[in-house]
């Protein structure tokens, strides 16, 4: 009489099930926050393509961390690519004007003029965002730069959730009080 044995693959599908739900979980957030830190679209979705090829080829960080654990290695890998791909852009070459000014106006929000005025406002946002305190600068762009919730924030920073909610709540009055002065002066 012939044993049956039941296939690895069921294994396998569980192993796919599992990465599946860790990238749908945090793609979104990590590719956010890879565009916003890299000069381009692309080099943030390879970038993201680079940190779950990474995942994938770690075993463990499926069977054996927390789903929370899971995050921060994930960010953590995204950050440290981050830094490495800066560490390599001083080497690389640039690609030449007359290369990409086909595709510079294909979209509105491309045109000269209105990039000039998304610059403006960025960098109004961003001198006024310095003149915050450290900390709540961290507060701010862990919740609306890297999507973390309150309680999140609270556990990397080692206080409490109403703490930061107030935190919150108080820097982004402060951000709207800096932006009316300035309207008066």
């Amino acid at each position: 009489m012939q044993r049956m044995h039941k296939p690895n693959n069921i294994h396998i599908r569980e192993d796919d099930a599992l990465f599946t739900r860790l990238y749908q979980q945090h793609a979104p957030a990590l590719l956010t926050h890879l565009v916003i830190h890299l000069p381009s679209r692309m080099d943030a979705e390879d970038m993201l393509v680079d940190v779950f090829v990474v995942a994938l080829e770690q075993q463990a960080l499926l069977m054996t961390l927390s789903l929370e654990e899971q995050r921060l290695w994930l960010w953590r890998v995204a950050r440290n690519r981050q830094v490495d791909y800066y560490r390599r852009a001083s080497r690389r070459q640039a690609v030449a004007l007359n290369e990409v000014v086909e595709t510079l106006y294909e979209d509105d929000e491309q045109r000269p003029e209105n990039i000039v005025l998304q610059h403006e406002e960025y960098h109004k946002l961003q001198r006024h965002f310095k003149r915050l305190p450290q900390l709540q600068q961290e507060v701010l762009r862990l919740r609306f730069v890297n999507g973390f919730r309150s309680n999140e924030i609270a556990q990397l920073l080692g206080k409490n959730d109403g703490a930061i909610r107030t935190l919150i709540s108080r820097s982004l009055n402060l951000l709207r009080e800096i932006y009316s002065r300035e309207k008066e002066e």
